[in-house]
């Protein structure tokens, strides 16, 4: 696959998961697959492009009043240094993808299935995520994201949304903020043990961050929590088919 090729295929997974308050690692992780890459290569890209959309999506929910304080911080505080861990973890190829293949399908479903629901499941929604929950589960997210590296915030939102700890809108935010907590430190470890990157990286990571941009401001301001739930499942869907057909 050429350069030009990945690019566009980057900046549409950015496009798309931005969106709905992802960062995209799913689809970039499908993207580099289908190119060929091995997955020792695949991770540490992976996460470099999260840290990069995660970052420029935290700016945008903070400046709209979506992204609360006391909805993300509980995540990170186990999250940040469990994900360091989790970065410095390599798993065998076929663990990786058997095991990226299990998340993207449970995630679809899950979403997919609540989706018709969520107006109802936004009125019964907390104010809040329960303290010491989602300290707990920070931690367990930040050791699986930094292993697999596709970012916490995939893990919290389908953890939010499940357990109705805050509306849709802000469970994107929080999804967000948690790809960024936890990926940077997962990337930071990764680098100490392989500071070598692919030379096409830099323009990459621009296609990213244009979609990164675009999806961001859609999401946040045109679509409706509905459709946010939607998109998010067929995009892990076709990320998880993709993976599965190799």
């Amino acid at each position: 696959m050429s350069d030009l090729l990945l690019c566009l295929g980057f900046f549409l997974v950015a496009l798309l998961f931005a969106c709905v308050g992802q960062a995209g690692a799913p689809g970039y992780v499908a993207v580099m697959s289908f190119a060929g890459f091995a997955p020792g290569a695949i991770k540490p890209v992976a996460l470099a492009l999260t840290v990069l959309v995660s970052a420029i999506g935290v700016v945008r929910f903070v400046q709209t009043g979506l992204l609360k304080t006391r909805d993300w911080y509980p995540f990170a505080i186990l999250g940040l240094p469990a994900s360091v861990i989790g970065g410095l973890i390599t798993l065998p190829p076929d663990i990786f993808r058997i095991a990226m293949i299990a998340i993207l399908l449970v995630a679809s479903f899950q979403l997919a299935r609540s989706a018709g629901r969520t107006a109802a499941l936004d009125e019964a929604a907390l104010a809040e995520p329960p303290l010491l929950p989602a300290v707990l589960a920070g931690g367990v997210i930040g050791l699986a994201a930094g292993a697999t590296g596709i970012g916490g915030g995939l893990f919290t939102a389908l953890l939010m949304l499940g357990l109705g700890w805050t509306p849709t809108k802000r469970v994107a935010a929080v999804a967000q903020a948690s790809n960024l907590f936890t990926a940077a430190p997962a990337f930071a470890g990764l680098w100490t043990l392989h500071p070598t990157m692919p030379t096409a990286l830099p323009g990459w990571a621009l296609a990213a961050a244009l979609g990164g941009l675009l999806g961001a401001w859609f999401g946040a301001k045109h679509l409706p929590a509905k459709t946010l739930r939607q998109i998010l499942a067929a995009i892990l869907l076709a990320s998880a088919v993709r993976l599965a057909l190799g």
